[in-house]
């Protein structure tokens, strides 16, 4: 196998020999058996765990009324279990119709006008 192209500015020209087993032993490592209904089960679940966490961060702020950015994302993250997915919520809440945030002094405020 002969792999060219560039990595940013560097030009790159790698060729890999493997034996016919060698070759073999590389396929069966990478089998992964995944079948439609599997995948779709998948992304079902996902979708619906964030279509509940959604909505729970929507109750979070209209029970509030308004909180900042710091302790709205607190909020978030132990209803969604991780920064990153708190993080994504309080952006999703960001770019919300029934979100207004201001400047405050320190932070971030958000409102929720329903």
């Amino acid at each position: 196998m002969r792999i060219r192209g560039k990595i940013g500015d560097w030009p790159v020209d790698l060729t890999i020999e493997l034996e016919p087993e060698e070759w073999a032993q590389l396929g069966r490592q990478t089998e992964v058996p995944v079948t439609a209904d599997t995948a779709a089960v998948a992304v079902a679940n996902v979708a619906r765990q964030d279509d509940g966490q959604w909505g729970a961060a929507r109750d979070v702020l209209r029970q509030a009324g308004q909180m900042n950015g710091p302790e709205l994302l607190d909020h978030l993250e132990g209803l969604a279990g991780s920064t990153a997915a708190g993080k994504r919520l309080l952006v999703r809440l960001r770019h919300c119709s029934e979100v207004k945030v201001e400047s405050g002094a320190d932070a971030p405020v958000y409102h929720w006008v329903g």
